[in-house]
């Protein structure tokens, strides 16, 4: 995965120092692969339409490429990069796999000519040279020298000349070298390399080990640019995005939707109370606060279609909101059936230790997956309404109390089973409580650690829920920082356009 110019220097800097140039070259080069590294914001500057060129494009396609990568290296501490191969029944697997056996057959042929032909053999030395250079890091100078000189192409080429080439004594000092800059992880194959004889194989597997030492590399370099891209991401990530904007001026279009609707919604809300309130002035203008109205935009992520385009500014962190509004609504329908639960036999076992965890048992095995299309929730809930009838009874009679009747139990499988459907009181009711306390989350200042109170009917998943809340008041409060200034142009162009008018008649007047 390419990095930018920037990011590739940063590396460079974050890699080990050269105090430890001092070591032996094979520990210097080892630790590359296993450890750890440790201006003025730019503001949103208006962009008058323009027409787009191809190259423009090619551009802002660039550079939010860099945007979207550089945010994912930062935030997510598991993001790394995996050696994948096409699948082997698959046509361009298919390809591949011909191509390479036409390859390494044409190869053993030559080897086998008499006298042999190193033609291609001294071309995969030069390339395995160049390949074993690149993870050399800097200070790693006799290392860098032997390497030169043992895999030297123009003498190789020299001794191919006079059928002298000693192919298997080059082979094991470029194993013996990769064992000493690959990480502890490729061990076994280094071993495994050491005892293949046959040399065309052996060359094979050299480039696959080397393959994997590459990932291992870059994976090492993504760790260490980590804490460089988090400590200047905000800077970053807004310089690129307004270089995205200048490039394509429509950028913001999405953003500016979404920014609408909550205005909307929120002038509704106060329309309604306004009305509902004796002795209110109709005819006075309603204050909307532009955090408020940014909240609420932040709050429908948690319902949003992701089948639909998210705001331009939250693309980086589309898959996480997604992954949190998916796990909510999994939370929600066991905090419905624990609610229904309670409501009917829940005076029957109120002295049984942990019961709101054993429903919680129940629920979740059976609501894996269902946010998949070919999920039946329904099916979900009545197996889910038959075993907590049987646990109940279970627990019911352990203690030599009356079991549930049939008409109780049909009547707890059937409301269960009815929280399926669409406005479903009680799951109205605890989606409105779980918006409550997310809500209560972005009202708190970013700097405060403590959680709001839980909302009565949630306690069933406080842990999860306030695991799910710190989640996304980060995603929301790192999002207010990084694009703040761009959702303030727009909210002041929203809400107060007679003075975004006259902020802008101002500053033609004065060029």
């Amino acid at each position: 995965m390419p990095l930018n110019d920037d990011q590739n220097s940063d590396s460079d800097s974050s890699r080990l120092s050269e105090s430890t140039a001092s070591s032996s070259d094979s520990e210097y080069s080892r630790q590359s692969f296993n450890s750890d590294s440790s201006s003025k914001p730019s503001s949103p500057a208006s962009s008058p339409p323009k027409v787009i060129t191809f190259d423009e494009l090619m551009a802002a396609t660039r550079n939010l490429s860099n945007w979207t990568l550089a945010h994912e290296i930062a935030v997510n501490a598991n993001f790394c990069i995996k050696h994948e191969d096409y699948p082997q029944n698959s046509f361009a697997g298919t390809v591949k796999q011909i191509v390479h056996k036409a390859f390494w057959d044409h190869l053993e042929s030559e080897l086998n000519e008499d006298p042999p032909e190193y033609k291609h053999a001294i071309k995969l030395f030069e390339e395995i040279k160049e390949i074993l250079l690149s993870f050399l890091t800097p200070g790693a100078n006799r290392i860098h020298n032997q390497i030169c000189e043992v895999l030297d192409t123009d003498l190789i080429r020299q001794q191919a000349e006079h059928n002298a080439v000693d192919i298997p004594g080059l082979a094991n000092y470029i194993i013996n070298t990769m064992g000493k800059l690959c990480a502890p992880i490729r061990d076994n194959d280094i071993k495994q390399l050491k005892a293949t004889d046959n040399i065309v194989e052996l060359l094979r597997q050299i480039f696959h080990v080397l393959d994997l030492m590459k990932v291992d590399m870059a994976n090492y370099t993504i760790k260490s640019l980590r804490p460089y891209l988090w400590h200047n991401l905000v800077d970053y990530e807004r310089t690129k995005f307004q270089e995205i904007l200048e490039e394509t001026p429509s950028a913001l279009n999405l953003t500016t939707e979404w920014i609408k609707e909550s205005i909307e919604d929120e002038l509704s809300s106060v329309s309604d109370e306004s009305s509902s309130s004796p002795g209110a002035d109709s005819s006075s203008k309603p204050i909307i606060s532009p955090t408020l109205v940014l909240n609420n935009g932040y709050l429908k992520l948690l319902q949003w279609d992701y089948c639909k385009t998210i705001p331009e500014t939250l693309i980086t962190d589309e898959v996480r909101l997604q992954e949190l509004r998916e796990k909510l609504n999994q939370l929600k329908v066991i905090a419905c059936v624990s609610l229904i639960t309670n409501n009917m036999v829940g005076a029957a076992l109120v002295d049984v230790p942990d019961f709101a965890e054993q429903l919680k048992r129940i629920s979740l095995p059976l609501l894996e997956g269902m946010n998949k299309k070919s999920f039946d929730l329904k099916e979900a809930l009545n197996a889910i309404g038959v075993q907590i009838c049987s646990t109940v009874n279970k627990s019911l009679s352990e203690r030599g109390l009356p079991t549930l009747s049939e008409e109780t139990q049909s009547n707890l499988m059937g409301q269960i089973a009815h929280i399926v459907e669409k406005n479903n009181p009680v799951c109205s009711l605890i989606d409105k409580r779980i918006q409550l306390f997310m809500r209560s989350l972005l009202a708190l200042p970013s700097f405060q650690k403590c959680m709001p109170t839980m909302p009565g009917g949630l306690s069933v998943i406080q842990r999860e829920m306030e695991f799910l809340g710190s989640q996304y008041a980060s995603i929301v409060n790192f999002n207010k920082k990084v694009y703040g200034p761009f959702y303030a142009n727009i909210l002041r162009k929203l809400l107060f356009p007679e003075t975004a008018m006259e902020k802008t008649e101002a500053e033609t007047s004065s060029n």
